[in-house]
């Protein structure tokens, strides 16, 4: 019977796994549903444009979520979970095709999973989130970064670094 520790370091490395080899189609269908919404014609051509070389160039947009990945957890221990996710999306600036946004839904949809959290985690962990509950949630997060890197040295080719 394998114990709730392996079992739980299993489901991180498959989420990572999925994240990796997944991560530009995830970026590619954000762009097409915000070009779905999109009521703005100007709007709707510069994301179309956009989709275009993101799929033209997508192992450049992978090399920088991979550097992204890479120097994500260096941020945490520096400057705390909350911090570093506020930059993600304040780098993201909502963009569906950003590295940075992608990788915040990645890092916040399996803390929310984790951690039973319904609604905008960063949110929560700003204004609801006790010290201990915080503590976790980082712990957590480097824990699946650790997978996250490991996967992307492995799958993505080398970005640039920003």
């Amino acid at each position: 019977m394998p114990s709730a520790l392996r079992t739980l370091e299993q489901e991180r490395a498959k989420y990572a796994w999925e994240c990796v080899q997944q991560c530009l189609d995830h970026a590619i269908k954000q762009l097409k549903m915000a070009i779905e919404k999109e009521q703005d014609q100007r709007r709707k051509k510069e994301l179309a444009k956009r989709l275009q070389n993101l799929q033209k160039s997508g192992d450049e947009w992978k090399g920088k979520y991979g550097s992204v990945v890479r120097r994500l957890p260096s941020y945490i221990l520096t400057n705390g979970l909350g911090q570093t996710l506020a930059f993600l999306k304040a780098k993201g600036k909502g963009e569906p095709d950003s590295e940075h946004e992608i990788l915040y839904q990645h890092l916040a949809g399996w803390l929310q999973k984790q951690l039973s959290i319904n609604g905008d985690f960063l949110d929560w962990l700003v204004k609801t989130a006790t010290s201990q509950q915080y503590r976790l949630a980082t712990m957590e997060a480097l824990a699946l970064l650790q997978w996250l890197k490991r996967f992307v040295e492995a799958e993505l080719p080398k970005g640039s670094e920003e």
